[in-house]
């Protein structure tokens, strides 16, 4: 088999324009929007940090692990010997895939989300094309892409019936994501941990392959490789609803699993406040995604995701925008109701149904094109590429327009136009939401009911803390909150919004300079049930905005959303944004 190695190459971004709506590509044009110095876009990380890393065994010093380390080791040794966990998450092993779960019981789920099995494996390779693929905007796009699309469902939906075996089928490509998300797979070595796909960085990547290779058996049932799936816009006000292609009740495209409240002209909630003012949740939404994308971002791991390799227990961290806006069209979409046959949000509101959601693949569509946008059009002093052989060298397996079962790896899939497809050039109005400076300056002692971290902690969030938090330095500072052990009961929908010296205490309305961002997570089964992650938030725009720079201290207000108490946070400190690469 021919070795994806070679072709795996570090790409260097190439800044581009967003700054008006038209069926160009989104490459057209070089960007202006940022003014920041110029940096690296390359970033060195790894599971191999000489750090303490977070095992099935419990937490190692990695640089106790990294002695001793030598010679050629297999599954059993790494199971005996944390030192060899730097290694990537391999492909999973299709013959030991197992049912998903419950996420409330532990029971089998009334779904089986194994993939048939194959005679081979093969690397894949990227085929030539002669044309790219412009996904458009899913409100914009004209009767004929609509008609394709509709037409390439369709066919998908038919293969349900004449061959339920055949990997292309509607519900074969839905339970991929199942699989990959809901414990049907575990690590290869390691069958007392979960697969997950989700909250680290594998995210982006992931999906990335999983639309590619969905996008191309679309394509191949109807006969057109210029198929291209539309995005979902939801980050433009005009892209705020669910898009009308998907709510005609006699369409392929229709899902009866979704919440009948948010239909037609209801607009999104990204950030889960539900809000009834429709100009707040707008606003709401805006400033969510300069923040996810700009303000709160301080590493290329605070976008991406935290490191995740082989023997390392799942989800260690989401990124700012699977976090965010990622998380919140996921609950917006699907049933709040769970009195359905698994006792679950359906579909989209939960991991191992989302894919049963033909919205579900416009959504990740815009998504990935958030990645491009962040990748390609932002000019930010943070390194956009990880460059770390784990995260480069991570595998994961998915079935192509031929029905073969291909082997792909995350680092082929840095640029979407190698891959053949570019996106439609949209404006970006969220670009201009940074809050705006806060007149006064706050006074940390009218905050009423601040406390200091040590007698808090741990954190529950059963409602609303206020905690006093040291700065790591006075004056004008480059620092990042970091909010850690944060412990959830996986089966729950969660959500909490941070803020930094909220004196004023509207906590509807997130378009305020002490707005720090958001935590947030889909339901799905854990081993353990209990999940544990960490984020950080960059505060050196909020402290310009909120003027902190003679104090010593800061309160941070954490106010639950959804399923408060069913989340404790271990630790909250304040230290200095980590030196870029050069």
């Amino acid at each position: 088999m021919a070795s994806l190695q070679a072709s795996c190459t570090v790409l260097s971004t190439n800044p581009r324009s967003h700054s008006s709506s038209s069926t160009q590509p989104l490459s057209a044009k070089p960007s202006h929007l940022f003014t920041h110095s110029r940096r690296s876009h390359r970033f060195q990380v790894s599971c191999d940090a000489k750090k303490n890393v977070e095992t099935f065994q419990g937490k190692i010093d990695r640089r106790n692990m990294l002695l001793g380390l030598g010679g050629v080791y297999g599954a059993a040794n790494l199971v005996a010997n944390p030192s060899a966990y730097a290694d990537p998450v391999q492909a999973p092993d299709f013959t030991k895939c197992g049912d998903a779960h419950d996420v409330a019981t532990g029971a089998a789920l009334d779904a089986k989300c194994c993939p048939p099995l194959a005679d081979k494996i093969i690397d894949y390779k990227l085929p030539p094309f002669q044309l790219m693929r412009i996904r458009p905007a899913a409100h914009r796009a004209s009767k004929e892409q609509v008609t394709k699309y509709e037409e390439a469902i369709r066919r998908m939906r038919e293969l349900d019936t004449t061959d339920p075996q055949d990997p292309r089928g509607f519900m074969q490509q839905a339970n991929i994501h199942c699989a990959y998300c809901n414990g049907a797979h575990d690590q290869v070595g390691f069958s007392n941990l979960d697969l997950q796909v989700h909250n680290s960085w594998l995210f982006f990547p992931f999906h990335r392959w999983y639309l590619y290779f969905y996008e191309r058996i679309l394509g191949k049932l109807i006969n057109d490789p210029t198929f291209a799936l539309p995005f979902w816009n939801w980050d433009n006000p005009k892209g705020m609803t669910l898009p009308p292609i998907f709510d005609k009740t006699n369409s392929p495209l229709y899902d009866a699993k979704r919440d009948p409240n948010n239909r037609g002209s209801a607009v999104v909630d990204l950030t889960i406040t539900r809000s009834t003012d429709n100009l707040q949740l707008v606003a709401n939404n805006l400033t969510s995604i300069y923040s996810e994308m700009v303000r709160s971002v301080s590493t290329t791991n605070d976008f991406m995701g935290k490191p995740y390799c082989a023997g390392t227990n799942p989800s260690p961290g989401p990124g700012s925008s699977e976090n965010g806006s990622h998380t919140g069209v996921h609950w917006w979409v699907g049933t709040k109701d769970t009195s359905g046959p698994n006792k679950l949000n359906e579909d989209m509101g939960n991991f191992y149904s989302a894919g049963r959601d033909p919205a579900f693949y416009c959504h990740h569509s815009n998504v990935d094109r958030m990645w491009t946008i962040w990748r390609d059009v932002l000019k930010t002093d943070v390194p956009k590429d990880i460059t770390s052989a784990n995260y480069m060298n991570a595998e994961f397996l998915f079935y192509d327009e031929n029905k073969q079962l291909v082997r792909v790896k995350a680092c082929d899939c840095y640029d979407q136009r190698k891959l053949g497809y570019d996106y439609e050039r949209i404006d970006l109005p969220w670009l201009n939401y940074r809050p705006p400076k806060k007149a006064t300056k706050a006074k940390v002692s009218n905050i009423s009911d601040a406390k200091t971290a040590a007698s808090v902690l741990p954190i529950n969030l059963k409602k609303t803390v206020k905690v006093i938090v040291p700065k790591s330095a006075k004056g004008k500072a480059d620092e990042q909150l970091m909010l850690q052990d944060i412990q959830t009961d996986t089966t729950k929908f969660i959500k909490f919004d941070v803020f930094i010296n909220d004196e004023d205490d509207k906590i509807e309305e997130l378009d305020r300079a002490e707005y720090a961002g958001s935590f947030a997570q889909v339901p799905h089964k854990s081993k353990n049930k209990q999940g544990k992650s960490n984020i950080s938030l960059r505060l050196t725009s909020l402290y310009e905005d909120i003027d902190v720079a003679d104090d010593d201290t800061v309160v941070v207000t954490i106010v639950p959303r959804s399923n408060g108490e069913d989340v404790t946070i271990g630790g909250i400190k304040i230290v200095p944004v980590p030196p870029r690469s050069s």
